[in-house]
């Protein structure tokens, strides 16, 4: 799979060619009216690849076409990369997930949670639960990112240089002490908030490993599954093959993508974000949602056991409710209705609440440049989209590609 290739008909595993081709179909006209510069789509089956599309540009203004090596920026879908990272060392007996990450992270035992007042002038109190394991893996730790601009501890991270990025020279560690000054949204546990826990538990893998998290991924995580061509950065051999970096155009959702400048992807970051950092090619992101979808092992390398992964991609939301109910609904790389989250992974909990054709149990993420990938247990279904576009929430493009994919399945 790394390199790409369909390798089985379509119909051998279940899978009506001309429904795939409305795929293809539906998203060129993305690209057409410029909405998006381009995309890649691969589905695979049963663990074969039984469909490869793509269209447009890598870069619109410099006329290079999408390829099947062409590398995206992963953004988010760093996230459940890092969580599987966290769960080797947990299925190792390194921490158990109740455990409270100040025990690594010494500048979380001193926690507070806002109550009210401005970002200038806030009041706070101390925490009633530490921050755990589980709250990093499941978004309920009480942190937040800039971005979400809807609380004042949101302008208070921004204040502290965290928005879209981090503080110039800031590495993996002075980020995490950044983010321990700031209070909590909320008592850990108790609400659901899209945040920079992951990149937090990224930096708990370091701590627990004695390596960095670049050198972890690359020892235990993807030199393993033959991920050799994604990481934190873009060499200068490899530099042509980078998709460039898109942003929505202000005049509407209609109008064409406008570039913007993301030549941040082409030195080593000075934080290792576990949370958005990786940069890859599809065929390798298949690896490793594949991994995934067969219980945590690929091609003779097993990363987790199948429990865990069955674990992992259960719902872990309190008494089993969905993001709606639980969550607080401004920004996320899912939809809400009807699904769940797990330790890394949205779960598709009832896919009729949801409105989106799927099947329960349904596992996935997103990045925040468009790019998406899920996992059907139930159908052996592995499908993932590839694009370079900000924000995500520009298009309906994954709901769109949920309904497309499910409905080329005959078998």
């Amino acid at each position: 799979m790394g390199d790409l290739s369909i390798d089985t008909e379509p119909a051998e595993v279940g899978l009506d060619p001309s429904r795939l081709a409305r795929i293809d179909r539906h998203f060129a006209t993305y690209v057409d009216d410029g909405r998006l510069p381009g995309w890649l789509i691969v589905l695979a089956r049963r663990g074969r690849v039984a469909h490869v599309g793509s269209n447009g540009w890598r870069d619109r203004e410099g006329n290079r076409p999408v390829t099947t090596d062409t590398l995206w920026r992963l953004a988010s879908m760093t996230k459940p990369v890092t969580s599987v990272a966290a769960l080797m060392l947990y299925e190792e007996g390194a921490f158990e997930l109740k455990d409270p990450i100040s025990r690594w992270l010494p500048e979380f035992a001193e926690a507070r949670v806002y109550e009210s007042g401005g970002s200038a002038n806030p009041t706070t109190r101390p925490v009633e639960e530490p921050i755990r394991v589980w709250h990093l893996l499941t978004h309920t730790a009480g942190l937040t990112y800039g971005f979400h601009h809807s609380h004042p501890v949101d302008a208070m991270y921004r204040a502290a240089g965290f928005e879209w990025g981090t503080p110039p020279g800031a590495d993996l560690a002075r980020c995490c002490e950044l983010w321990a000054e700031q209070p909590l949204l909320f008592e850990p546990g108790r609400e659901w908030n899209y945040s920079v826990a992951t990149d937090v538990l990224g930096r708990l893998v370091e701590v627990v490993s004695g390596e960095t998290l670049e050198q972890f991924f690359r020892s235990r995580v993807l030199g393993p599954l033959g991920m050799h061509d994604t990481g934190f950065w873009v060499t200068e051999d490899r530099a042509e093959r980078l998709a460039a970096a898109y942003a929505a155009n202000p005049a509407g959702r209609s109008a064409p993508a406008v570039p913007f400048d993301g030549s941040g992807a082409l030195s080593p970051p000075s934080s290792l974000s576990g949370g958005g950092g990786l940069i890859g090619p599809a065929g390798d992101y298949l690896r490793f949602a594949e991994m995934l979808r067969r219980g945590g092992a690929l091609d003779g390398v097993r990363l987790l056991s199948p429990r865990t992964v069955a674990y992992m991609t259960a719902n872990h939301l309190p008494g089993g409710v969905d993001l709606e109910q639980f969550g607080r609904p401004l920004f996320a790389e899912t939809t809400f209705d009807g699904v769940g989250f797990g330790l890394g992974v949205s779960v598709v909990t009832d896919p009729v609440k949801g409105k989106v054709l799927s099947r329960a149990g349904e596992f996935g993420w997103g990045g925040a440049f468009s790019t998406f990938f899920f996992v059907s247990p139930a159908e052996d279904l592995t499908v993932a989209l590839f694009t370079q576009l900000l924000p995500s929430s520009t298009h309906p493009i994954r709901s769109e590609l949920k309904q497309l994919a499910y409905q080329a399945i005959v078998d």
